[in-house]
């Protein structure tokens, strides 16, 4: 409660402070700076020549211990670009690649494209994981009787131990990738490929011995539905409709993101049974400010559904396994998960330097609910609460880079995030 009320005393004065510099809305819209301009600045050079095609990247460090991973070392970027073309949006990869003492490695990268005049967008999530990562059962209650000891994770990864959690170890590739063609100025309708696959499964609490049993909820769910405890994946075709007003990918002042989805496991992709499933997904963005485009509310709401027992445990939807690997800050990555999940958040988003100054903050509540049909917990039954603050920093004011450090907190758990761009 300690880090509730310190949320709640701050909110107020960080909004009040942060429209100490927006003295009439009527002025002319503030003229960014980022770090490139002040660094000019200061070394008495000329501003950078203006492009309206230059890309920008940034570098992020990954340092962390894990007890399950050892001491983690990595780095992340990110690359923003804008093809040829007068109403062209931004562009946008990223990726990461860490090692541990552990001998684990973790490869990731992310694309979300348009093409000239935005008529087609590609957005893909690959990774190939060697990875440790503890589950805790189904839905948002589980465990039962909660968490014992503070789980703290570095850009949502573990680094406690906890009592109640079952630590699994697995290989883990996923392939993601659609084509969404426009059909409309901002309507889309695409089609698309995903590949989840784990192997090499190790249920490190797993004891099926006589005299020393110990059930993990990993075993016992993929044996109750038939499935493989080491090793199993999923193939599936999907389409979905877009609907997309952003006036930026990578830090959105208005408009909004809608898309909705449906997959499908189909025999003939090498799956052992049929099984379909659906999703949402809603991002908005609502400007504060006609003078400094940095002071807005944003929002954030998605929902996976799939049927009871016809997906493996690992594959059912769990936080932060979003393509940005963001939703349930405060919690580590995997904590809920489910048959049914529903998340949503809300981020006030405001400037912390005078108008067009480097420093702006974030205030964020996130709330998770999952289902869990064999302990007959219904969605919305249950629902976790998370909450925090952040800085950004403008690294790129041409595409909008930011550079995002935030605190999380949750329900006996915290989180600190270093990386490349808004949240979503």
């Amino acid at each position: 409660m300690k880090h509730l009320y310190l949320i709640l005393v701050v909110f107020p004065s960080f909004l009040a402070f942060s429209q100490k510099p927006i003295p009439d809305e009527s002025d002319t819209t503030c003229e960014q700076k980022d770090l490139a301009d002040v660094i000019r600045s200061a070394l008495n050079k000329p501003p950078k020549p203006d492009s309206d095609n230059a890309g920008s990247i940034l570098l992020v460090p990954i340092i962390g211990s894990n007890p399950a991973t050892g001491f983690m070392i990595g780095i992340g970027g990110q690359y923003a670009f804008r093809r040829p073309g007068e109403d062209t949006r931004y562009s946008m990869l990223s990726g990461s690649v860490q090692y541990t003492t552990k001998n684990q490695q973790i490869y990731l990268l992310k694309n979300n494209i348009y093409t000239k005049n935005n008529n087609i967008f590609l957005s893909g999530d690959w990774r190939y994981m060697v990875y440790s990562q503890s589950t805790y059962g189904l839905g948002t209650n589980a465990p039962e009787g909660g968490i014992l000891d503070y789980q703290i994770g570095l850009g949502g990864n573990e680094t406690s131990d906890d009592s109640l959690a079952q630590p699994l170890n697995f290989n883990f590739l996923r392939f993601y990738q659609t084509v969404s063609f426009r059909i409309k100025k901002t309507f889309y309708l695409g089609i698309g490929y995903y590949l989840d696959a784990y192997s090499n499964i190790e249920d490190e609490r797993l004891h099926l011995e006589p005299g020393d049993t110990l059930i993990t909820s990993h075993y016992a769910y993929n044996k109750y539905y038939g499935f493989s405890e080491e090793k199993y994946h999923t193939s599936s075709i999907g389409v979905n409709l877009i609907s997309d007003t952003r006036d930026n990918m990578l830090n959105p002042y208005t408009g909004h993101f809608a898309m909705v989805s449906w997959n499908g496991n189909l025999g003939f992709l090498g799956n052992d049974r049929y099984s379909q499933f659906f999703s949402f997904e809603w991002r908005s963005f609502h400007s504060l400010s006609k003078r400094n485009p940095r002071h807005l509310m944003a929002f954030w709401v998605m929902g996976n559904f799939m049927p009871e027992g016809e997906l493996p445990y690992l594959i059912l939807p769990a936080t932060a396994y979003d393509q940005r690997s963001r939703s349930g800050r405060g919690y580590t990555q995997g904590r809920f998960r489910g048959n049914q999940l529903v998340y949503g958040e809300a981020e006030y988003r405001f400037p912390i330097s005078q108008c067009g100054g480097l420093w702006g903050g974030v205030l964020f509540v996130n709330a998770t609910s999952a289902n869990s049909p064999i302990a007959s917990l219904g969605l919305f039954e249950s629902i976790k609460l998370g909450y925090g603050a952040g800085f950004r920093l403008m690294v790129d004011k041409k595409s909008r880079t930011n550079l995002a450090i935030d605190f999380g907190f949750g329900d006996n758990s915290f989180g600190f995030y270093l990386a490349a761009s808004e949240t979503f």
